[in-house]
């Protein structure tokens, strides 16, 4: 699961950058600023986040935070069953 769905954000990626190659010459960003210009520049902020984010995705830095946070649930996940198994001798002592 974790190839296809890299695969799938690899494809995005390129998707991105040839939208970004195709758009960047026929953008007017040489004409000063107006509504153009301003169109211009952020379409390509967004298009350059777009391709960060599958970037990050796909060079994986957020592995370990992930894997942090699966432990951190795993271990409330413990818990949180102990402390319902407890409550449950509990009233079945009652």
């Amino acid at each position: 699961m974790r190839k296809r769905n890299k695969f799938k954000h690899g494809v995005y990626l390129l998707l991105a950058l040839a939208m970004l190659l195709y758009a960047l010459p026929k953008l007017s960003l040489a004409n000063g600023p107006s509504w153009v210009f301003g169109f211009g520049v952020v379409w390509s902020l967004f298009a350059f986040t777009v391709i960060a984010a599958h970037l990050h995705f796909i060079i994986g830095v957020d592995e370990e935070k992930t894997k942090r946070l699966e432990a951190v649930r795993k271990a409330k996940l413990e818990q949180w069953q102990s402390k319902w198994n407890e409550e449950t001798r509990v009233t079945q002592r009652s």
